[in-house]
Parts: C-alpha cells; sequence; structure tokens
C-alpha cells in the first residue's frame, strides 16, 4: 500500500515453534513458568491438538511459552487485531470518513431543480443527528424547496450485506446489512432495513422536511454524477474512536465496513475481497508470518478465517513497537475486570486492570490476546466442533492472570 512505511518485528520465534507440537520447548530459564502455563491451557473441551498458545517477553523479544504457534486456526474476533493494526498503519488514527450531500440539478432562487444525492462512503457511526446537521446545511444554503428526489448512493462500496464464509443466522443477528450507506446502523422505524441506502434517502427527506426543506419526489437509490455539486458535508468521529467502538465490544458491523473502506482506499471498489487483500499487504510489510494465515472478513465470524498465535503476537508486537499506533490500539482493548468483553472476566488481583485484551468468541472458535502489565505480549486460540466456551475462558484467565502474576 503506497505511503505505508516498513516497519520491522523483534519478535523471536524459535524453530521449535515453526511446527504444531502439544507443548514447544522453552529456553531452561523458563521452564518453571512454562509448565504452570501448559497446565493452564489444559481444560475439557479444548483439545490439546486444536489449543494454541504463544506469550513473548516484550523486553527482550524472548519466548516464554509456545504450544502449536503455527497452527491456523479459526480466530473469532481476534481478526478485529490485523484490521485494526492495518487500518492505523494506513489511514491514521486522526481518519475520518465524510458523508456527502451532492446536488443533481441547479439553483433557482430558493428551488433546487433536481435531485440530491446522499453518498456514504462507509461511515458505521451515521445516524439521524447526522442527517439532520447535512440538512440544516441544505437549508442555509438558501435551499426551501427540491423538485426532484432524495437519491441514497451507496456505490462506493458493493451491494453484498455479508461477508465469505458467514452463517446463514449470521446475517441479522450478528450483523446489520453491509453498505456505505447506513444510517442508524440500518434501522428503520424500528426494524433493520434489507435496503439500506433507501431506508437512509427516506431518513434524510425526514430531516430536510423537518429543516424547512420541502421534495416533491419519492426516495430511491442511485448513483452521483462527477458533474453534481457538493452542498454539505459530515465527518464521522476519528478513526481511532471508531476502532475502540468496534474492538472493546467486538462490533461485527463497524469491523466489515472498515474493511471495505481498507479496499475502497486502496484504489479499488470497497469489497470485503479488495480489504482482507489490504489487510495482508499491511501485515506482509511488518513480516508478520502469514504461512497458513487467510485473512476473509474484518469480523472474525467467518468460517474461513485462519490465524495463528505467532502472527497474532507479531501484530500486537508490532502495534506495540509503533508510536503512532500503540497508544490507540492499547486503549481500544478490552481491560480486564473493567471494560468492554472483559468486564466481568478477570475481576480479581493479578490480573484485573493489567491484563488488556481482545476476546473472540463463536461456536467453533474462542480466543483471547493482548498485552499483561506491559511486559508481555500472548494469544490464545482454542477450537472445536463446538468449543466450549466456559472451559475456553476457563483456560484463557488462568494463561493471562498467571503471566499478570510474574
Amino acid at each position: 500500500m503506497p505511503g505505508v512505511r516498513r516497519r520491522p518485528v523483534f519478535l523471536v520465534v524459535f524453530a521449535c515453534l515453526l511446527a504444531p507440537a502439544a507443548a514447544a520447548a522453552v529456553p531452561a530459564a523458563e521452564a518453571p513458568l512454562a509448565p504452570r502455563l501448559e497446565q493452564a491451557l489444559a481444560v475439557p473441551g479444548a483439545a490439546s491438538m486444536s489449543t494454541a498458545g504463544l506469550a513473548v517477553d516484550l523486553r527482550t523479544g524472548t519466548v516464554v511459552f509456545g504450544q502449536n504457534a503455527a497452527s491456523p486456526l479459526a480466530p473469532a474476533s481476534t481478526e478485529k487485531l490485523a484490521v485494526t493494526y492495518s487500518l492505523l498503519a494506513a489511514l491514521g488514527p486522526d481518519f475520518r470518513i465524510d458523508t456527502d450531500v451532492l446536488g443533481d440539478g441547479v439553483l433557482d432562487r430558493t428551488t433546487w431543480r433536481g435531485n440530491l444525492v446522499l453518498k456514504g462512503y462507509g461511515d458505521p457511526t451515521l445516524s439521524s443527528p447526522a442527517l439532520g446537521r447535512l440538512a440544516a446545511q441544505v437549508r442555509a444554503a438558501g435551499i426551501t424547496r427540491v423538485t426532484g428526489s432524495v437519491v441514497g448512493d451507496e456505490s462506493f462500496f458493493d451491494s453484498v450485506r455479508t461477508a465469505p464464509g458467514w452463517k446463514a443466522s449470521f446475517y441479522g443477528d450478528e450483523s446489520p446489512p453491509l453498505s456505505a450507506l447506513s444510517v442508524d446502523r440500518g434501522m428503520y422505524r424500528g426494524v433493520m432495513a434489507t435496503e439500506p441506502a433507501l431506508a437512509a434517502a427516506r431518513l434524510f427527506g425526514q430531516a430536510l422536511r423537518s429543516s424547512g426543506v420541502a421534495v416533491a419526489g419519492s426516495p430511491r437509490t442511485g448513483v452521483a454524477a462527477a458533474a453534481d455539486v457538493p452542498l454539505a458535508t459530515v465527518a464521522s468521529p476519528p478513526l481511532a474512536r471508531i476502532v475502540t467502538m468496534m474492538d472493546r465490544d467486538s462490533d461485527n458491523f463497524t469491523a466489515e465496513l472498515l474493511l471495505k473502506e481498507l479496499g475502497a482506499l486502496d484504489g479499488r471498489r470497497g469489497t470485503t475481497a479488495a480489504g482482507a487483500g489490504a489487510v495482508r499487504e499491511l501485515l506482509a510489510n511488518i513480516d508478520v508470518p502469514l504461512a497458513g494465515v487467510r485473512i476473509v472478513d474484518g469480523s472474525g465470524l467467518s468460517l474461513l478465517d485462519r490465524l495463528t498465535v505467532q502472527a497474532l503476537v507479531a501484530i500486537l508486537e508490532a502495534s506495540w513497537l509503533d508510536p503512532d499506533i500503540r497508544p490507540t490500539l492499547v486503549s481500544a482493548l478490552p481491560v480486564a475486570g473493567v471494560s468492554g468483553t472483559l468486564e466481568t472476566r478477570m475481576r480479581k488481583a493479578p490480573a484485573r486492570g493489567n491484563v488488556i485484551a481482545k476476546t473472540g468468541t463463536t461456536d467453533e472458535a474462542s480466543a483471547l490476546a493482548g498485552y499483561v502489565r506491559g511486559r508481555y505480549v500472548f494469544a490464545v486460540l482454542q477450537n472445536g466442533h463446538p468449543v466450549s466456551t466456559t472451559s475456553a475462558r476457563t483456560a484463557q484467565d488462568r494463561f493471562a492472570t498467571l503471566l499478570a502474576s510474574q
């Protein structure tokens, strides 16, 4: 990706970690800790061959524990760490996503003779109040009447509503329909809209009327022309705030729209495949080991996704070592016993407040990856058909708590 600088990764991965093993060898100096970490991961309902764990000392790059570190496993929502790193590396924490109103026609005194096009660029936070601000800008431009229609333009992304490898139940249950123009997360009059751009056009028409702008035509969808006139714009919160929302509460809709954003900004149309390709390229730029890694969607819901714990640790370590990325990524992660998806886990010392990590949970995967006291970086992936969520979380919490006690 142009403009993205290459960053070294100082992760030390021993040769013994390059092939799956029940428990990789560790230096003699770490022998007392390593067996306890291995024991922490041993729980019913999570087979050892489908359980991977890796812990690295951030100060020295030394591997203090490794088990199946190169095994490709379903990552669940720890997939969002790859997306978070890629977004911050490519766009920076201050990046914002615009939503525009464009005029297709001409202004005749206070009448706009033509259509108003509401064009979205993938803002997952776009809301009805933001449409109100857009409508106020249109009215402030002197427009009180529109002879045409409000047109919803979602063409910045494709119109595919889900991602590859999703179960049918994920549509609606795990994420509303994906669209470059989606207001209030695709909800319209309390119901999920199957045509988000059309729902957005209707909502904007209502906002215009509330601002004193009458619209003659019925809302519809379409595509803005290059010659259309800019009339109004609103910007999303900065990317730093959006990825915090995505990671802290593991928001799948946001992750998928941001993945398409990466694809679109790489000079292609905003598709899931283009975004996944951009993520893979950005990870390769920092020497993340990609053998066996498959980035298929942004949320980790896809049954086709695969990550390794050594890839996750490499991403986290590179983020820690990068002063432009570290503050945002670290503050975005849930804190044990305090916030997000870790609020009710590890609520006692020494883990409480000292473990900051991304969780991941599906029927087939349970995961935890992050930092401990600024000393260790770690990742745990557990797969099963199904995996026991209770047992897996017990293992993860024991593993992280043991690191916090050091």
